[in-house]
């Protein structure tokens, strides 16, 4: 199995980014157990600040994986395009948010993403990624 992690705007600076928040480990450490958790899933991972890209990177690599795993960040708040890329690319898309985005600013409360994925993981830190891929495994 191959599933693409994309992460989005400012999650390639976890370990220093709000650590009271995100932690302090970056997520290429994480990646790494992840990869050591699951020897049999080929993790393939992308991180973009701009909406476009993730777009593009959605839209690009989705013939390649069976699955995808998205942190989106803010623009899980705010990208339509994003949503509809979900949407047409035909592929099963978890929505991961390592805070708890609904012990947060109002703003955060709802995912426009969200609606477009096979669900949501919220406020487990890191372990969310693990527990996405865990369960895109069990789907197949």
């Amino acid at each position: 199995m191959r599933i693409l992690i994309i992460n989005g705007p400012n999650l390639d600076l976890l370990g220093t980014r709000e650590p009271h928040i995100y932690g302090h480990r970056s997520f290429e450490d994480h990646l790494e157990e992840l990869r050591a958790a699951f020897p049999k899933v080929d993790l393939a991972y992308f991180q973009a600040n701009e909406e476009g890209v993730i777009v593009r990177a959605l839209r690009d690599h989705s013939g390649a994986v069976d699955a995808i795993i998205l942190n989106a960040g803010g623009y899980s708040h705010t990208s339509v395009a994003i949503h509809d890329t979900i949407r047409v690319i035909g592929k099963p898309v978890v929505e991961v948010h390592i805070s708890n985005i609904h012990a947060r600013e109002p703003f955060r409360h709802h995912t426009i993403t969200g609606a477009a994925c096979v669900g949501i993981i919220t406020g487990f830190g890191l372990e969310g990624y693990r527990m996405a891929v865990d369960h895109l495994v069990r789907r197949t």
